[in-house]
C-alpha cells in the first residue's frame, strides 16, 4: 500500500462496500441485541466486534487515504461507550493509527511532489529531514530549514492523492452508512454535498496557506495561544510550507497535572467553540494531532484544510436555539426548530424530546457548574447527537440538520471528545456566557484575553 494508492471509483468503491456490508452486518446484530438487554449487548459487541471492526478500519481507510482516511481520523477521538473499560485504550489505540501513524510514502516519491511545486530542494531548503514528522489523510509532514534559516514544516499530498479524493467523492453514497457513525443526516443529499465540498477544500494549499496566515496573524503575541504562519512564497498547489512548531503532542499534554489540563482545555475551547459565535469562522478538525503544548506554554494549533466561515445568520441561529434550551424555554425550541425544517412538527417528536436531546448533546455549555469531561461522558453525548437509539429519542432520528450547520456541530461534538480525552474541569457554560449572552468573562484566562485584545485595538 505505502507504493500505490488505488485512484479509480471502482477500485476505491470496491473496498468501500466490503467495509460497509461488513459493518452493516454486524449493526443489524448489534441493535437488535440492545433492545432489551443493553448491557449484555455492550458486553458481546466488545468481545465479538468491536476490536475486529476497529482493525478494519484501520486497515481499509488506512490504506486508502484521502476523503475515506479521513473518515477513520474522525472516528479516533472516541472512546465509544459500547467498548468496555478493559479494551478502551486498545480499541483507542488502533484508530489512533489513523490519526498519528499512517502508513508513510517513501520520500523519494514525495521529493517528486515537492520539486514538481518549488523546483530542486537545494534551491530551497538548507536541509530537510526525509523521515516524516507526520501523517495524515492525504499528506505527509517534514521538518526542514529555509535558506534564511527558519525551522519550517513542509506538507506535501501523497502522489495521486487529489484523484484519490475524489474517487471517494463520487463513491459518497456508498460511504453514507459509515459517514451515518459520524455525522447527522449523512444520507441527505444536500449535507452530501457539503461534506464533498468542505473535504474538496482541503486539497487546496493554496487557499489553507492563506487561511493559516490570516489566523496566525489574528493571534500573533496572543498571550495563551500560537498558530504557526505560513510561508506562502513556498507554498504550491501540492506543497504548503509553515513555520515549525515544536512542542508537546497531546499524549505529553495528558500526563500534565490537573490545574495544567483545565488550563489547556478551557484554550482549547475558546479556539473551537467560542471562535464560531464570535468571529463567525472555526477550524472543523479538532482532534488531538492538532494541539500542541509549546516551550513557552503556550497552546498551539495547526491544520487549517478545513477552517470555516458561516453566515453570520446561521451563527445566531445555533446561538439562539442553545440560548432557548438552556432557558429551558421548551416550546420556543420547539418552533425554532420547527420553523427552520429541522422538525416536521408531523412526526411525533415533542417540545419536551427536543430540549432532553439538545442538553443531552449539548448540556457541557448550557450547566452552570464543574464539569469534567471524561471519555465516556463525551463519547455518550456524541453518541447522543448522531445516533438517539435511546428509547427516549427515537423520533429524533428523523431530524433534518441544515448542510451549513454539519461541520459547526461536528467542530463542537469533536472537540468535547478532544477535551474528553483530556480529562479537564471546567464550568463550561460559565466561559460559554460570553458568547451565549454578551457577558464580560469570569476566568483569569478570558480576562487576560480581553485586555489582551483592548491592548491590540
Amino acid at each position: 500500500m505505502a507504493d500505490r494508492m488505488p485512484k479509480g471509483r471502482i477500485a476505491r468503491g470496491g473496498r468501500l462496500g466490503r467495509l460497509a456490508a461488513g459493518q452493516a452486518a454486524r449493526g443489524v446484530g448489534t441493535r437488535l441485541s440492545m433492545i432489551g438487554q443493553p448491557e449484555q449487548a455492550r458486553r458481546m459487541l466488545a468481545e465479538r466486534s468491536a476490536l475486529q471492526a476497529a482493525q478494519q478500519l484501520v486497515t481499509v481507510l488506512g490504506s486508502m487515504r484521502g476523503a475515506a482516511m479521513k473518515l477513520g481520523q474522525m472516528l479516533s477521538v472516541l472512546d465509544l461507550d459500547l467498548v468496555p473499560e478493559s479494551h478502551r485504550e486498545l480499541f483507542r489505540a488502533k484508530l489512533a493509527e489513523l490519526r498519528d501513524r499512517a502508513p508513510a510514502v517513501p520520500f523519494a516519491g514525495m521529493r517528486k511532489v515537492i520539486e514538481g511545486d518549488l523546483g530542486p530542494l537545494a534551491r530551497v531548503f538548507a536541509e530537510c529531514d526525509e523521515t516524516p514528522v507526520a501523517a495524515a489523510s492525504i499528506g505527509q509532514v517534514y521538518r526542514a530549514r529555509l535558506r534564511d534559516g527558519r525551522a519550517v514544516a513542509v506538507k506535501v499530498k501523497y502522489p495521486g492523492v487529489d484523484a484519490a479524493v475524489r474517487a471517494d467523492l463520487r463513491n459518497l453514497e456508498m460511504l453514507s452508512g459509515l459517514l451515518r457513525s459520524v455525522l447527522p443526516s449523512a444520507g441527505d443529499a444536500a449535507v452530501l454535498d457539503e461534506i464533498a465540498r468542505n473535504i474538496n477544500g482541503e486539497l487546496d494549499y493554496a487557499r489553507e496557506a492563506a487561511t493559516q496566515h490570516r489566523v496566525a496573524a489574528r493571534y500573533r503575541d496572543h498571550p495563551f495561544i500560537v498558530v504557526p504562519d505560513s510561508v506562502e512564497e513556498y507554498c504550491g498547489d501540492h506543497v504548503l510550507v509553515t513555520e515549525f512548531l515544536e512542542g508537546t503532542s497531546f499524549d505529553g499534554i495528558r500526563a500534565l497535572p490537573d490545574a495544567d489540563r483545565d488550563h489547556i482545555g478551557e484554550l482549547v475551547y475558546r479556539f473551537y467553540v467560542t471562535s464560531l459565535f464570535t468571529d463567525y469562522e472555526f477550524c472543523g478538525d479538532p482532534h488531538p494531532g492538532n494541539i500542541l503544548l509549546d516551550a513557552s506554554g503556550r497552546v498551539g494549533f495547526v491544520d487549517f484544510g478545513l477552517y470555516h466561515r458561516m453566515d453570520a445568520v446561521d451563527v445566531e441561529y445555533e446561538r439562539t436555539g442553545l440560548r432557548t434550551a438552556c432557558e429551558r424555554r421548551t416550546d420556543d425550541l420547539f418552533e425554532h426548530w420547527v420553523r427552520r425544517g429541522i422538525i416536521d412538527p408531523a412526526s411525533g417528536v415533542t417540545p419536551e424530546e427536543c430540549l432532553e436531546y439538545v442538553w443531552a448533546a449539548a448540556g457541557w455549555h448550557l450547566l452552570d457548574e464543574e464539569i469534567t469531561v471524561t471519555p465516556e461522558l463525551a463519547t455518550g453525548a456524541v453518541v447522543m447527537a448522531i445516533d438517539p437509539r435511546a428509547a427516549e429519542f427515537r423520533g429524533m432520528r428523523r431530524q433534518l440538520l441544515p448542510p451549513e450547520h454539519v461541520f459547526s456541530r461536528r467542530a463542537d461534538l469533536f472537540t468535547f471528545a478532544a477535551l474528553g480525552q483530556l480529562r479537564t474541569t471546567n464550568n463550561w457554560h460559565r466561559i460559554a456566557r460570553e458568547w451565549l449572552y454578551g457577558e464580560d468573562p469570569v476566568t483569569e484566562i478570558g480576562r487576560a484575553i480581553e485586555q489582551w485584545r483592548s491592548d491590540r485595538d
